[in-house]
């Protein structure tokens, strides 16, 4: 007889099987677990049925997640840096996030806003970031030159107040 742990092994060979992602058990994730296959094909599926019904976005807006906000910050102990705290990132990240999502379909930033979707992904070395497209109701919809340039603007930082930064866009130009 065979030990225990070399059973599922020696059954995988016998059948025939030689690719390694395919041994072992299969576990099919419900479409409540976030992050599953399941659950980001239904929330493309939804994504896609609002674009449908409401039209093309209007607005793409990316937030990103500033490990240095003061609110995180304040809230470290002596030697800790942001990383440490990966709890404390998140949830003043989500926060703000709510903070931004109120701003902008409740507190009408931009205008009315017909529908939005959100997504939030975490880029490389773990900090969160908001990809947001917004569909704009027709009396809010951005529809001349003039309209973009109310809500769209680049501007090198002043000098006085932003040294770095201003040296650092100017040096890129």
């Amino acid at each position: 007889s065979k030990p225990e742990n070399q059973k599922g092994l020696v059954d995988t060979i016998v059948a025939g099987e030689s690719r390694g992602d395919r041994i072992g058990k299969r576990i099919v994730l419900p479409r409540t677990f976030p992050g599953g296959d399941r659950d980001m094909q239904r929330r493309l599926l939804d994504a896609m049925a609002i674009v449908q019904r409401w039209g093309k976005p209007d607005y793409f807006i990316t937030m990103t997640c500033n490990p240095y906000w003061e609110e995180i910050t304040h809230n470290l102990m002596p030697g800790q840096l942001p990383q440490d705290r990966p709890d404390l990132v998140t949830r003043v990240y989500k926060a703000k996030q709510r903070d931004m999502m109120d701003l902008l379909s409740k507190g009408k930033h931009f205008g009315e806003v017909a529908a939005y979707v959100h997504v939030t992904e975490f880029q490389k070395r773990g900090l969160p970031h908001e990809h947001i497209l917004l569909i704009m109701k027709t009396n809010s919809k951005l529809a001349s030159p003039d309209d973009y340039d109310r809500v769209i603007s680049a501007e090198i930082p002043d000098k006085e107040k932003h040294p770095v930064l201003h040296d650092l866009v100017v040096k890129h130009m």
